[in-house]
């Protein structure tokens, strides 16, 4: 058989057993300029709490579900810029290694999960037990909306997060109402003590990984609101839909929260302050009371 016909007979044999290249993941958008001068100018040359120590953070944003694409893309630029006021160095990957490798992993003060979604843990089996340990150990964990969309199959990393997704009954087209749990509560500093409506993809929680008795919950859906209260898709019986939360894990400190589906999250003062200082806390510099508390 010549060359030529041996080529020909590969490829029809690869066509008949249903051979497809794996398509290139889409490229992450870029943040415009003027965007990046607003973040600037919101973020300013300070963050909320001088840091201890020198502090630093791994900004992980690995995606095997649905990319978040724009919302990864300004988190990063976030954190870039937040950490040029001398807050804490900031280490960007998306390479499994930088959770696996416990070593490198412990040299980091908090690790953010930046709309991470579907990591795969039994893949890596060092993963969880190494999240887990690192934030036991007294370090800190920053857990950015589709942070939440993982750890299935990892019922202890997803209890640790205080959360896993079950549904968004709440889009990102709609405009929402939210209540501050507790208006004078130092990670709700942002807000100005006041309620609020704004736009984003808000997400509900299953049981029993959300548990209200082991989480200080700082923002909720306000169902007062009939737009906010009369959407298709609510599950919970107890209808307590938190937004944002923090806990004690160990000795160490979780932030979670569902706001940042896109780029309105970090565009916004007061919602890209709620997650600076989110992470401050988690970082131990931004002090606050994180024992669980009773609606």
């Amino acid at each position: 058989m010549n060359m030529r016909r041996m080529i020909n007979v590969l490829v029809l044999l690869a066509a008949c057993q249903g051979f497809t290249q794996t398509p290139a993941p889409k490229p992450l958008p870029v943040v415009p300029a003027a965007d990046i001068a607003q973040l600037e100018a919101l973020i300013g040359t300070g963050l909320t709490a001088k840091p201890i120590q020198p502090r630093k953070v791994l900004v992980f944003s690995r995606c095997e579900g649905f990319v978040h694409g724009e919302a990864i893309v300004y988190g990063i630029k976030v954190l870039k810029i937040a950490a040029r006021t001398g807050a804490f160095a900031a280490t960007f990957s998306t390479n499994y290694t930088a959770l696996t490798d416990k070593v490198a992993l412990f040299t980091y003060d908090a690790v953010v999960l930046n709309n991470t979604t579907h990591l795969k843990a039994k893949e890596h089996p060092a993963l969880v037990p190494n999240l887990i340990e690192f934030v036991k150990s007294g370090r800190g964990l920053c857990v950015i909306h589709a942070g939440a969309d993982n750890f299935y199959d990892s019922p202890d990393a997803a209890e640790m997060v205080g959360g896993l997704f079950d549904g968004h009954p709440w889009t990102a087209k709609g405009t929402w109402a939210f209540k501050l749990e507790e208006p004078a509560h130092p990670l709700n500093r942002a807000f100005g003590g006041q309620n609020f409506t704004f736009s984003d993809e808000i997400y509900q929680q299953k049981s029993p990984f959300y548990d209200r008795s082991k989480l200080r919950v700082l923002v909720s859906l306000d169902l007062s609101d009939e737009t906010t209260a009369n959407v298709k898709g609510r599950k919970r019986d107890d209808n307590d839909y938190a937004v944002s939360w923090i806990r004690p894990y160990g000795a160490g400190r979780v932030f979670y929260t569902s706001f940042a589906h896109d780029k309105r999250a970090f565009l916004n003062k007061a919602t890209l302050w709620h997650i600076l200082d989110g992470l401050q806390f988690t970082l131990d510099d931004l002090k606050a009371d994180a024992a669980p508390r009773s609606r």
